[in-house]
């Protein structure tokens, strides 16, 4: 059983969402792909269907993202539902990133949807 109470559970998930997402914004896609267990299923809004296994999801990311240069992201009203034992953790948000734009203004770009399951 786990000795850390929901509130310790949520904080270590939204820092280790947070690190890799940081990762991310710089162009380094890794701190997702290691995080990823053989198993992940992966929905991305341009794929036909559901990507299913890490080795799939790794080939789809490293195909299609590339640098994103993100200057800043915005989780809109994450929340983290955990189980009962602590031993299952979902973590949901809505997430606004910004870059660049053409004059050197902030440009929002589409937002993103999340959902990942920690165990």
């Amino acid at each position: 059983m786990n000795t850390m109470n929901h509130n310790e559970i949520a904080e270590i998930v939204m820092d280790i969402e947070r690190a890799n997402n940081e990762r991310w914004n710089q162009g380094d896609c890794y701190g997702y792909l290691d995080s990823y267990s053989d198993d992940i299923s992966y929905f991305d809004p341009i794929t036909a269907k559901l990507l299913v296994g890490k080795v799939a999801v790794e080939k789809h990311i490293l195909t299609h993202y590339k640098n994103p240069n993100i200057i800043q992201s915005e989780y809109i009203d994450p929340n983290v539902a955990i189980s009962e034992a602590g031993d299952l953790a979902v973590l949901s948000y809505n997430l606004r990133n910004f870059i660049v734009g053409e004059h050197g203004e902030e440009q929002l770009q589409t937002f993103w949807n999340s959902t990942a399951v920690f165990r």
